[in-house]
């Protein structure tokens, strides 16, 4: 006979924080602001990528950064050079970003005058995967240093975003990365993915990638 109850709690957070984030990107919906979730490892270039990103569109969209961290500003500080409007998330230790983190953060921006805003995650491929934010697209950053095995090893976070990429692309001659076997293996594990080889340094890519965003905003604000 069982002398003790077993519950479900991760089962129940992850049912109520899906509920808070649907009910989020209806009001981003409502009010045609897109928010995009990037994800990736420490030091694949997520900051670089943003600044990149903040450059392309700038001219064409009004956008607004939400950097989350366990501690420190220092992401905030680098963007808020750009004169981009921006917000540093503190998590108190958290690893990821939820639904409910992620509004207080949007509302601490204020939206009322954001086309295009991105989160960008706490650094690991393992809580932010599971955790969905309310965002209208998710993304993540595979760099080239990390190597061309990370899909097997972290297969949820590749299954959940809606875009991968690759980035410090102008280093791959200098390591051993297999570029046609990471879009085989992520093809195969989600067949909707799109994948962009970029360089956050060099600027390769970039094009293809605010391209991308651009299309999304717009069906985002038409649809």
């Amino acid at each position: 006979m069982d002398t003790y109850k077993v519950l479900e709690i991760k089962q129940s957070v992850f049912e109520d924080n899906d509920k808070q984030a649907n009910l989020l990107r209806e009001e981003l919906k409502k009010d045609k602001t897109f928010l995009l979730n990037l994800m990736s490892s420490p030091g694949s270039g997520k900051t670089t990528t943003v600044l990149r990103t903040i450059e392309a569109l700038k001219d064409e969209m009004r956008i607004g950064i939400l950097e989350a961290d366990i501690d420190s500003d220092v992401d905030a500080n680098t963007v808020s050079k750009t004169g981009t409007k921006v917000i540093q998330l503190h998590t108190g230790g958290m690893c990821h970003l939820d639904a409910d983190m992620t509004k207080q953060g949007l509302l601490g921006l204020g939206t009322e005058d954001v086309d295009f805003a991105i989160l960008e995650n706490v650094g690991n491929l393992v809580c932010p995967a599971e955790f969905d934010t309310g965002a209208s697209k998710n993304v993540m950053i595979l760099s080239v240093p990390e190597g061309h095995d990370k899909s097997l090893k972290y297969p949820l976070m590749f299954s959940i975003v809606d875009v991968l990429l690759i980035n410090k692309m102008d280093v791959i001659d200098y390591f051993d990365f297999n570029l046609e076997s990471v879009k085989e293996h992520v093809k195969k594990l989600n067949p909707n993915i799109k994948v962009f080889p970029i360089s956050s340094k060099t600027g390769e890519g970039i094009d293809e990638w605010a391209n991308w965003i651009r299309t999304e905003v717009k069906n985002w604000n038409v649809n």
